[in-house]
């Protein structure tokens, strides 16, 4: 049988307050008995529970991380940087994938509170209104990262969606495209589905461009997706000269697509992505991309979060970081 700490207490001739103190790395306890409680841990092979330690010490360093969809390569990336954050702090973190499912979101957050971690973050947005309350009744502080539902008054860590998706537009139009096509995301979140397409539609109209509906489908975010919405893009006979996507897996699954139909990028089409994952630089040809400072948004998502646990309470503002182009192989001029 597993050795207790009641067995520990009595290996070294000590009290199970004494082994408690030396768990918990207590200064005021004498070396010789430390030195007791080590040898007996040692021979009796004995391993803390982590679980009993937190309820002695009303304290997990346990995060809840809610993310949408651990295959993505800009979710696995905000994640690792998240997680690097959080382990310099001493915190270790319950990672939930609910694959987009807000059912499986309820059941996560519900874990989380029995787990009793100490923050939550959460990368989904499609909240329905029972998630809304139960995040507004639990008392433990929650932090959005790299999105901003509706009608909520939590704190997140974003960039200007619509303003980059502007700028990603603008850029193509300067290089002298007359045609953009538009591969978006789901049009029920806020920030990436409807924020992007208005960026992408304004930055249009304000250059005089003419928006062909053909040429604008949507998606999931997904390579496959983005691969399965060119192929429509291209079966109408006359596609554009430039496929603007909301996602870099979506833009990769559209570069797919062209080579399988023998079209070159960017000579035939170019191909701008968005979130400057490391599948920019992976792909060939390395694909444009209006770059999220994905990194900085984990580390500053893990920051914020860390002062709100500490209880600072002036903290009510959304941090919005900068986003960034970077101009690579897949985008070319169509100036004469």
């Amino acid at each position: 049988m597993q050795a207790k700490i009641k067995d520990v207490a009595k290996h070294a001739g000590v009290s199970v307050t004494t082994v408690s103190r030396v768990l918990n790395g207590e200064k005021y306890v004498k070396d010789d008995l430390k030195a007791k409680v080590n040898k007996a841990i040692e021979e009796l092979g004995y391993a803390p529970s982590h679980i009993a330690r937190s309820l002695v010490r009303k304290k997990t360093n346990l995060i809840g991380v809610i993310v949408p969809d651990l295959t993505s390569s800009f979710y696995s990336t905000i994640l690792s940087s998240i997680e690097e954050r959080a382990t310099a702090n001493d915190y270790n973190l319950l990672v939930c994938n609910i694959n987009e499912d807000i059912d499986k979101e309820l059941k996560y957050l519900n874990v989380c509170q029995e787990m009793r971690v100490e923050g939550i973050i959460i990368m989904h947005e499609k909240i329905n209104e029972q998630i809304r309350q139960f995040i507004h009744k639990i008392d433990i502080p929650v932090i959005f990262s790299s999105v901003k539902p509706m009608d909520q008054n939590l704190i997140s860590v974003i960039i200007d969606d619509y303003q980059a998706a502007y700028d990603a537009t603008k850029y193509l139009i300067e290089l002298g495209h007359e045609t953009i096509g538009f591969i978006g995301g789901d049009m029920r979140d806020i920030t990436s589905g409807q924020n992007r397409y208005s960026g992408y539609r304004n930055a249009m109209a304000d250059s005089g461009k003419k928006l062909v509906f053909e040429h604008i489908r949507f998606g999931d975010y997904k390579v496959k997706s983005g691969y399965d919405l060119m192929e429509e893009i291209l079966s109408t006979g006359n596609p554009p000269t430039a496929v603007f996507a909301v996602s870099d897996d979506m833009a990769v699954g559209a570069m797919n697509c062209l080579r399988d139909h023998h079209l070159n990028i960017p000579e035939d089409i170019s191909i701008m992505g968005f979130d400057g994952s490391q599948l920019t630089e992976l792909v060939r040809p390395m694909l444009t991309s209006m770059e999220q400072p994905i990194r900085q948004m984990g580390e500053v998502t893990m920051d914020v979060l860390l002062k709100l646990i500490a209880g600072e309470t002036d903290l009510a503002d959304d941090i919005v970081l900068e986003h960034n182009l970077a101009m690579r192989d897949s985008c070319m001029s169509k100036m004469e």
